[in-house]
């Protein structure tokens, strides 16, 4: 049995926990959430509440019931504090939603099953968006993707705490495969460059975007 570290928050009455199973890009069936109901039923949870991350974190259990929950939910956990790509968060993109212009859901759990846990040098947030509304706040993301009629672009840098900064367009008209490449390429020089606790905004701003973009795009350059 065990607390999963990243992913059991002690509370602000410093006795309960929140314990927060991952949904990967906010998507879960009906047997999930039953689950998810039952045992917040069960352990007495305080609430049920659906983060900014798309998740259910079962709010408000006691310290002695952490383990048991985690090994009755048996899903993996989701990533809710710690130096760590926290979430990638995804619009319904052509999947379900009549205004995508890419499948922003299957890219979303593509890069969802890469990175979600991977240690970063600091917290990290990425996000899918199937057209330029852009519902799923690339703006505000630290990398994201956003559909176009003519492929995806590529954001980093967004920051949205009590400091905001808008992301940077890195590049446009990608294809998935040029998406996903590029996507790589900048987690690569962000885990190699940034430092320890600098978000992808800041590591920018001290290292210019030129900079930046010139070390991502030097392979598609060639």
């Amino acid at each position: 049995m065990t607390m999963q570290k990243n992913s059991t928050v002690r509370q602000r009455d410093k006795e309960t926990y929140a314990v927060v199973p991952h949904v990967p890009c906010g998507v879960i069936n009906a047997e999930g959430l039953r689950k998810i109901a039952d045992i917040s039923e069960k352990y007495e949870a305080a609430a049920l509440k659906i983060t900014s991350a798309a998740r259910i974190a079962i709010v408000g259990v006691k310290e002695e019931d952490v383990p048991r929950i985690w090994d009755e939910l048996d899903m993996t956990p989701g990533q809710a504090i710690g130096n760590v790509v926290r979430s990638i968060k995804a619009c319904p993109g052509t999947t379900f939603c009549s205004l995508a212009k890419q499948d922003a859901l299957t890219l979303g759990m593509t890069l969802d099953e890469k990175y979600h846990g991977m240690e970063l040098p600091s917290k990290t947030k990425m996000a899918v968006s199937g057209c330029a509304t852009q519902c799923a706040e690339n703006c505000i993301k630290d990398i994201s993707l956003s559909g176009t009629k003519n492929g995806w672009t590529l954001m980093a840098g967004g920051v949205g705490t009590g400091r905001p900064r808008l992301a940077d367009v890195i590049a446009e008209e990608l294809s998935t495969e040029e998406a996903l490449a590029l996507f790589d390429r900048l987690v690569t020089y962000y885990k190699e460059n940034g430092k320890k606790l600098e978000r992808i905004g800041r590591m920018i701003d001290r290292m210019g975007l030129d900079t930046v973009k010139a070390a991502v795009l030097a392979d598609k350059a060639a």
